[in-house]
């Protein structure tokens, strides 16, 4: 997600709006966190109400009034709350508000996860639908078809994975396919990954390997990339038979490929030059 400075600076105060309401015993952030993206859904089809709340010349309490006055009663005082502190901002763009308030129920739902000491599996579920997806063609262009219904594609993502992940992922993966934002579902999977992992201060190491890696090989790779990193790196592990032998590496923008087909690759580059 990329946001202008003024929008930074409008989700940073929602953020603290969230974490103060979220600390509350009596709030359910799974439920926050639904309800926030609820309200994402409702400005993605609403045009002429994404252009109001998103106004950043027009006047705030009037923003938060036309808010409350559609929504209350509809959805919980915790999560009005939140809406009262994202919508009287000053966002560079309606897009970026609404994007702005995805980013908050995201973090609700992750929060949630985190509280119910099950974010790991959260992640790790992410990260294994987004390779079911990235592996198959046919499903990704299914799931990012805009002539597509919006309820047909949630349909075939129940149809995939209900009662095999944890609601929370559900909520996660449906809200991925339901706002694709010009991105690969696979990739926006991706990006909730890293969200999760950053919530548990780690970073990524997305690995493809020729063959399965024991336990003791998984931690033996890990803390040598804590070692180049400087920091906890959580592995997520893919097979591939393809690569010959070895393994590839991405943390980021970086990869280290030690596979044979990336040696061999590398190899006819020279010839080549």
């Amino acid at each position: 997600m990329t946001l202008h400075a003024a929008s930074r600076e409008a989700l940073r105060f929602a953020e603290t709006r969230l974490d103060e309401v979220l600390r509350d015993s009596g709030t359910d952030p799974s439920a926050v966190g639904e309800e926030l993206l609820s309200v994402v859904d409702m400005l993605t089809r609403e045009v002429g109400l994404r252009r109001a709340v998103g106004d950043g010349s027009s006047d705030p309490e009037a923003r938060k009034r036309l808010v409350r006055s559609l929504l209350e009663g509809k959805v919980s005082e915790p999560a009005l709350t939140v809406l009262d502190a994202a919508v009287g901002g000053r966002w560079s763009s309606p897009r970026e508000l609404v994007d702005g308030v995805e980013a908050l129920g995201r973090s609700a739902l992750l929060n949630s996860a985190e509280k119910a000491d099950k974010l790991d599996s959260v992640e790790t579920q992410l990260f294994r639908i987004a390779r079911i997806v990235d592996g198959e063609p046919e499903l990704e262009r299914a799931l990012s078809d805009q002539a597509a219904s919006l309820e047909a594609k949630r349909n075939l993502i129940r149809s995939l994975f209900a009662d095999k992940v944890d609601p929370i992922t559900q909520v996660l993966v449906e809200q991925v396919v339901a706002r694709t934002r010009g991105r690969s579902v696979a990739s926006g999977l991706d990006e909730l990954v890293e969200l999760a992992a950053t919530r548990r201060e780690r970073s990524v190491a997305y690995v493809t390997s020729a063959s399965e890696l024991s336990e003791d090989q998984r931690e033996r790779l890990s803390g040598k990339l804590t070692q180049i990193y400087g920091r906890p790196i959580t592995l997520h592990v893919e097979l591939d038979r393809e690569l010959g032998a070895g393994l590839m590496v991405r943390v980021g923008d970086e990869v280290i490929d030690g596979s044979a087909a990336g040696r061999i690759e590398a190899l006819r580059r020279q010839l080549a030059s």
